[in-house]
C-alpha cells in the first residue's frame, strides 16, 4: 500500500517519523530510535504495489532529516566525532578480520585476487582483507588411500588385476602419503583430492603386477612389488608437480579370485609338500655324500699310509740285502752259516721240537701223542673209557741230520 500518511500530531517543532509514526522523543524519549515498521494485519493478501521512486526518495529524505535532528544537523558539533568513531571502528574491525592462525601441523597458502602470493608457517598471521585469501593445508600428518576397498567393503573393479603370466589376482593395498609442497598440492591436486592419488596408485600397481608372475605376487614377491609401486607412483606424481611424497605402499591382501581360490590353495599345498620332500631328499643327499666323502678320504689316507709303509719296508729290505750281500761277498761261508741259523731260528721258534739221537739206537722210539700239539692251554683231559682200547702209539723213525751250509758231510743226528 502507498505510504501517504504524513500526518502531524499537532506538537510544534516536531516532524513526523519516516514511517508516519510519531517523531523521536515521543513515547520512547529523545534517545530512542524510531520503532520498527508494523506489518498490516488482517484481510487478504494483496499483490505488491509497483515501485515508486518518489516514495523511496521521500523515505531517504525523512531518514536524513531524522539524523540531522538527532546529531545536530550536517554541520553540527557532533558530526565529526561520530564520523571519526565510525571510521575507527571500521578500521579495527577490518584489522581484526585479517588475523588468522595456522596450526602446528598446517601450512597456510595466501592468494591475492586468486593468484599465489606466499606461504605462511604455523603461528599468528595477518592478511589484507578482502583482497587476500588463506587456505590451510595439513602437511605434517600422514594421509592414506585404500585401493580395492577396506574391511567388508570390497571393490572388485579396483582389486582384480592381470599378472605377467596372464592370471588374475585379487589384490588390495594401502598408500600412505604426505604433502611436501602446500602450494603445488592446492593448485594442482586439491581440486580432485584423493581421486588423483587413487588413480595414480591404481595405475602404478597395475603396471607392476602386469610384469610380475602370479606366484611371486602370492608368495615372496610382495616386498619387491611394494617398492616398485612406490617408486613408480613417486615418479608420476613428480611429473604432475603434485607436491606429494609417497611414504609407503603396503599390500594388505593378495589372493586368487574367489571362484578358484580353493583350487589355488590345493595347488599351493601340493607345492609346499613337494618342497618339503625336496628338502628331505636334499638332507639325505647331503648326509650320504658327506659320509661317502669321509669314507673315501679315509680309504685314501689308509692307501697312502700302506704305500708309505710298503715303500719304506721295501727300501729297508733292499738296504738290508745290500748289506748282507757286502758281507757275503767278503765271507761267503760265514754268511751262509749265519743266514742258515737265523732262518732255522725263525722257523723253529714257535714249534714243538723233539730231538732224537739215533746213534746206536736199534729199537723204535715211542713218543707221546701230544708231543707235537701247539703250546696252548689244553682243556682238561676227558675221563678215560676203559671199554675202549687205547690209541696206537706213535713210532718215531730215525732222522738224518740236515746238512748245514758249508759242511761236506751229513754227520750226527739232532
Amino acid at each position: 500500500m502507498p505510504w501517504t500518511d504524513n500526518s502531524d500530531d499537532g506538537k510544534p517543532g516536531q516532524k513526523p517519523g519516516p514511517w508516519g509514526a510519531p517523531p523521536p522523543g515521543g513515547a520512547g524519549g529523545d534517545n530512542e530510535p524510531p520503532p520498527p515498521p508494523r506489518r498490516p494485519s488482517g484481510g487478504p493478501r494483496r499483490p505488491p504495489p509497483p515501485i515508486n521512486t518518489d516514495e523511496i526518495a521521500a523515505i531517504l529524505r525523512r531518514w536524513r532529516l531524522w539524523i540531522e535532528d538527532r546529531f545536530g544537523g550536517a554541520g553540527g558539533p557532533a558530526a565529526p566525532q561520530l564520523v571519526g568513531l565510525i571510521a575507527a571502528a571500521l578500521v579495527v574491525v577490518w584489522l581484526l578480520s585479517g588475523i588468522y592462525f595456522v596450526q602446528p601441523a598446517e601450512q597456510g597458502v595466501v592468494t591475492t585476487f586468486g593468484a599465489y602470493s606466499r606461504e605462511t608457517d604455523p603461528g599468528l598471521h595477518w592478511r589484507f582483507v578482502p583482497f587476500e585469501r588463506v587456505q590451510k593445508v595439513q602437511v605434517a600428518s600422514l594421509q592414506r588411500v585404500d585401493i580395492g576397498g577396506s574391511g567388508d567393503n570390497e571393490v572388485p573393479a579396483e582389486s582384480l588385476m592381470l599378472t605377467g603370466d596372464e592370471n588374475i589376482v585379487d589384490l588390495t593395498f594401502t598408500v600412505q602419503y604426505r604433502i611436501n609442497d602446500a602450494a603445488k598440492f592446492l593448485f594442482r591436486v586439491a581440486d580432485s583430492g584423493d581421486p588423483t592419488i587413487r588413480s595414480v596408485a591404481e595405475s602404478a600397481i597395475r603396471e607392476v603386477v602386469g610384469k610380475t608372475n602370479l606366484d611371486d605376487v602370492l608368495t615372496n614377491g610382495r616386498g619387491k612389488l611394494q617398492d616398485q609401486t612406490e617408486a613408480l607412483m613417486q615418479q608420476i606424481l613428480d611429473k604432475y608437480g603434485a607436491g606429494v611424497t609417497v611414504v609407503e605402499v603396503q599390500v594388505r591382501s593378495a589372493n586368487p579370485p574367489k571362484d578358484v581360490i580353493q583350487d589355488f590353495q590345493n595347488v599351493a599345498s601340493a607345492s609346499q609338500y613337494a618342497d618339503s620332500q625336496v628338502n628331505v631328499a636334499d638332507a639325505y643327499k647331503n648326509r650320504v655324500v658327506n659320509e661317502a666323502k669321509g669314507n673315501a678320504a679315509q680309504i685314501v689316507q689308509e692307501a697312502q699310509a700302506y704305500r708309505e709303509r710298503v715303500v719304506h719296508t721295501a727300501d729297508g729290505d733292499a738296504s738290508r740285502f745290500n748289506q748282507i750281500y757286502e758281507q757275503y761277498r767278503r765271507a761267503p761261508a760265514v754268511t751262509r752259516e749265519r743266514l742258515y741259523l737265523e732262518t732255522m731260528e725263525r722257523v723253529l721258534a714257535k714249534s714243538n721240537k723233539v730231538i732224537v739221537d739215533t746213534h746206536g739206537a736199534t729199537a723204535p722210539i715211542i713218543l707221546p701223542s701230544d708231543a707235537f700239539r701247539p703250546r696252548t692251554a689244553a682243556p682238561p683231559p676227558p675221563t678215560p673209557d676203559v671199554s675202549q682200547s687205547p690209541p696206537p702209539p706213535v713210532i718215531a723213525q730215525p732222522q738224518t741230520q740236515l746238512p748245514t751250509p758249508g759242511s761236506p758231510s751229513t754227520g750226527g743226528a739232532q
